[in-house]
């Protein structure tokens, strides 16, 4: 069934409420029309694109649910986080975050990223990381994406346990397991 213009993009408007996370493709075969109508649709609407869209959910569930640290001082993008349960970032490798001579991310970073992610996952006013085993599996180049999921594996009174697995594509290149003291 074809749909005018303005019936579509009312659908799409509601469709993207509903569901945020909806890709431009999974929109187009919805309506049966091309990926580049969606986007001029999305355009004309003022509707962000995916990434965009995850970026705002994942900021709005941060700034209700995190105590311990602002969005700013993580390191790496939240895209994602149920606080005392788990949470995932990303972390996109610059030109400021690797070796000039071979190209290779400073292990510094890798670490920070998987720590500010262990803080924010904790339901906790104050969180710091009282122990970490962690493990560089290889190494992480310019350009290449990283992905942490930290896991909280273990809460008592004053201590947490959280295990962060670091990805570039399906590959880990990085495990830490993180014993972080919490206090209200």
């Amino acid at each position: 069934m074809k749909r005018t213009k303005k019936e579509r993009q009312q659908l799409l408007q509601e469709t993207i409420s509903e569901n945020p996370f909806i890709t431009d493709e999974e929109l187009a075969e919805k309506f049966q029309v091309s990926i580049q109508t969606i986007r001029l649709d999305r355009l004309e609407l003022s509707i962000p694109e995916l990434r965009e869209r995850i970026k705002n959910v994942a900021a709005k569930q941060f700034e209700e649910n995190v105590k311990s640290l602002s969005l700013e001082e993580v390191v790496g993008e939240i895209i994602d986080i149920e606080t005392d349960r788990y949470a995932i970032s990303i972390f996109d490798v610059k030109e400021e975050h690797v070796f000039a001579r071979n190209a290779i991310a400073r292990g510094h970073h890798l670490f920070a990223q998987a720590n500010s992610l262990a803080v924010a996952v904790i339901d906790a006013e104050v969180v710091l990381t009282a122990k970490a085993s962690i493990q560089y599996v290889r190494p992480v180049r310019l350009g290449e994406r990283v992905v942490a999921k930290a896991k909280v594996n273990e809460i008592s009174a004053a201590r947490t346990i959280v295990e962060v697995i670091s990805s570039v594509g399906n590959e880990t290149v990085f495990m830490g397991t993180f014993n972080m003291h919490r206090s209200m």
